[in-house]
């Protein structure tokens, strides 16, 4: 049975790695005598027009219709050493050569004009790979982005974590970390800000209801439960309800010894909730998917060259009545397990469309421990969809009240769970 596309593809907010290494060129500063000391900004104005001039006449190299690509980038290596030295004799404040190269790194990736590509630093990178594995020190709490604003919303602080005893709630947009405002910049950058030694603080600036809130979280260390159950007796049958909020490293086990549980519990049908789920590791999705679908494609990635990779299921299959709960915050990884669920018609989807993401990234590092993050496929459910940018639409659609949100919903409430619960109890009664 297949269980890999490569070693490491990961997708939606949280990412494992390709064994691929690589090296980053850094420009070098130009000696900055080759300026004038001290000028006034008018005569600033007037020292840069030579090289302006070279640059424009040099200018036909930009097209790639008249020029060598290599010539284009000595123009670009050029003008960028020409800027930085405006900046080291002109600019009022410090710039290290640090800040230079980091800076590059970033506009390269910048570049692809992708809210999935991004590169890292080797603090960040090492920080977003501790929480990949469901075990880190930090704040404790869930995040989503939104990628069309790319305003990062907290979807549920942990219990008992030190997000929640600071007052952070679900549903709060995050707009500030330890004074910076991260409105717009990728969320494994943001949560790394978050995360830190333990028993240190860090300031979380919320908007909530019309308000910015401060908030001071003293960092702890948090190991996730990325899967909880319950046992419910509807009608006299037992349904287990697992909820999945997103996938770890550690999800898949957590999810395989609930099953087992529930299982030997004597469960007649399974509810799956994935809402709010923003995804995560293809592998543990995939391994979580095959005790539940027969034997056949899970999900398939194509690359630009068109090369496809499979990921199959084995024979083996827990057949038992199910519904599966998305919502518009259900994306990623969350929408390979309905996808598949879906088309291979062993459950039931319930809820909302969800969010729509239909494509791979992955994490490659870097020979100085940073690392980039880039998207590198498309992925199809196995009849074939690819749903990006349109989602996943349930086959029983059922909105909450007004003003509700799923993670704070009462079970009195909960009008998608109870759609879920029937649909269960519907097919147990045939």
């Amino acid at each position: 049975m297949r269980k890999k596309l490569f070693k490491g593809i990961a997708i939606g907010i949280l990412s494992s790695t390709l064994i691929f290494a690589g090296a980053c060129s850094v420009l070098q500063l130009a000696d900055e005598n080759k300026l004038p000391e001290s000028p006034s900004v008018t005569q600033a104005e007037d020292i840069t027009k030579p090289e302006e001039e070279k640059i424009s006449e040099a200018g036909s190299l930009l097209n790639p219709n008249s020029g060598s690509s290599e010539a284009a980038s000595g123009l670009i290596d050029n003008k960028a050493d020409y800027i930085m030295r405006l900046i080291k004799n002109y600019y009022l404040y410090d710039v290290t050569e640090a800040d230079y190269q980091e800076a590059i790194y970033r506009a390269l990736m910048n570049a692809c004009n992708d809210p999935y590509s991004c590169y890292y630093t080797p603090e960040e990178y090492k920080a977003m790979m501790e929480s990949s594995t469901g075990r880190y020190c930090g704040i404790g709490c869930l995040v989503s982005q939104d990628v069309r604003t790319m305003l990062i919303t907290i979807v549920r602080p942990f219990a008992g974590s030190p997000a929640e005893k600071a007052g952070i709630l679900a549903g709060d947009i995050v707009y500030k970390v330890d004074g910076e405002e991260v409105a717009g910049q990728d969320i494994n950058l943001v949560v790394t800000k978050m995360k830190g030694e333990e028993n240190t603080k860090v300031q979380i600036t919320v908007y909530r209801n019309g308000e910015y809130i401060d908030c001071e979280v003293t960092r702890a260390f948090i190991e996730v439960e990325t899967v909880t159950a319950e046992k419910l007796v509807e009608d006299g049958h037992k349904i287990g309800l697992i909820t999945i909020t997103e996938f770890d490293e550690v999800t898949e086990k957590q999810f395989l010894d609930i099953l087992d549980d529930l299982k030997s519990w004597g469960m007649e049908g399974l509810v799956v909730d994935l809402r709010d789920n923003p995804g995560g590791i293809v592998d543990s999705v995939v391994a979580m998917l095959d005790p539940l679908l027969p034997e056949g494609l899970t999900v398939y990635m194509k690359d630009k060259y068109g090369r496809q990779e499979d990921y199959t299921s084995d024979a083996a299959m827990y057949d038992i009545p199910m519904s599966v709960i998305i919502n518009g915050n259900s994306a990623s990884a969350s929408e390979i397990f309905a996808g598949a669920v879906q088309d291979y018609e062993v459950g039931t989807l319930v809820g909302t469309q969800s969010f729509g993401k239909g494509i791979v990234q992955s994490i490659i590092p870097l020979n100085d421990g940073s690392a980039v993050k880039m998207t590198i496929a498309d992925y199809y459910t196995p009849l074939g969809r690819n749903i990006h940018g349109v989602g996943i639409t349930p086959d029983v659609e059922v909105e909450l009240p007004e003003g509700k949100i799923a993670s704070t919903v009462t079970r009195e409430e909960d009008t998608q769970l109870a759609a879920a619960v029937q649909v269960v109890l519907d097919e147990l009664g045939q």
